[in-house]
């Protein structure tokens, strides 16, 4: 199902990008660090001033929604370089689930040449985190150094910070309006970033976040620069129904610079699952986990 077939099958699946997600920890609005670095202006879609105290609302609404009960992804994360040849990663996993601070995601990326296997915790909500193990499970798994958030995972342009989008927590933000994005109308909100992640990736001046209006699905995501360049984006390509729910089934992550493009793409799905509470312990982060029975996993097709 291509995007333009979200009109009519969007359906559920408000919050699904969370198969990939992680939203992090809101951190402090303005700064006089913040009041002197470039800040895009709000460009609001509408004649007026949109309702400022609504579009907080939507936000809220949107980041309480997601799947419900524990879960069980495989997924591939397609290469697409504009110069070079695709090549696909294989063999991800991913199991989801919420706790009592909110979603919360385990990742497990093969080793590819030139990058060794990861695991990866991450925690949803407004006290949010990234733990990972460490190459060869010598040692306990620790907090992700926020210095590796946009370091390339598994040989890709995916980025621990594409999995977690903090931007969806920041505190600091302007309602802009509705716009249109793939034939959809879709709630418009510019994400300022803090002053923490700023000193990670100066660039980056802001993040422009489209939710479906009719279902508060997350449809696009843009990193924006001086100028409002856009620096990267995520596009969400496509969606399945599994079990009755809608989810994403496939997303686009886009290098603005040098048009690189990393796919994520579903390919086994098990909803409706029982987890212990143990697999989304950081101190368990360096054991392996079995997958669900083979029974369990229904197989994505095209």
């Amino acid at each position: 199902m291509a995007l333009a077939s979200l009109r009519t099958n969007f359906s559920r699946q408000a919050g699904l990008l969370a198969c990939l997600v992680v939203f992090c920890a809101a951190l402090p609005v303005e700064s006089a660090a913040q009041s002197r670095r470039y800040r895009p202006p709000a460009r609001y879609v509408q004649f007026g001033e949109p309702d400022q105290a609504e579009g907080r609302k939507i936000l809220e609404n949107f980041r309480l929604q997601g799947i419900a009960g524990n879960y069980y992804l495989e997924f591939e994360l397609h290469v697409l370089p504009r110069r070079g040849e695709t090549r696909v990663v294989s063999g991800a996993r991913l199991w989801g689930g919420r706790n009592d601070q909110g979603p919360i995601s385990r990742v497990e990326l093969p080793a590819v040449e030139g990058a060794a296997a990861r695991r990866l915790l991450v925690q949803n909500g407004p006290k949010g985190s990234v733990w990972v193990a460490p190459a060869g499970g010598a040692a306990a798994p620790g907090a992700l150094d926020a210095s590796a958030l946009f370091t390339p995972l598994a040989g890709t342009d995916l980025t621990a910070f594409d999995l977690q989008m903090p931007f969806l927590y920041w505190k600091d933000f302007v309602f802009e309006g509705v716009a249109p994005v793939g034939g959809r109308p879709a709630h418009v909100f510019l994400m300022y970033p803090p002053d923490a992640i700023v000193a990670l990736k100066p660039e980056l001046a802001g993040v422009r976040v489209y939710l479906d209006t009719q279902f508060g699905a997350l449809v696009q995501a843009q990193q924006i620069g001086a100028e409002e360049r856009v620096l990267k984006s995520i596009t969400v390509l496509d969606i399945k129904k599994v079990d009755g729910q809608w989810m994403v089934k496939a997303i686009d992550l886009r290098d603005e610079a040098t048009r690189n493009k990393t796919q994520f793409v579903v390919t086994g799905a098990a909803l409706g699952l029982d987890f212990s509470d143990m697999l989304f312990d950081p101190s368990g982060l360096s054991s392996t986990i079995a997958p669900p029975p083979a029974a369990r996993i229904r197989r994505l097709g095209p």
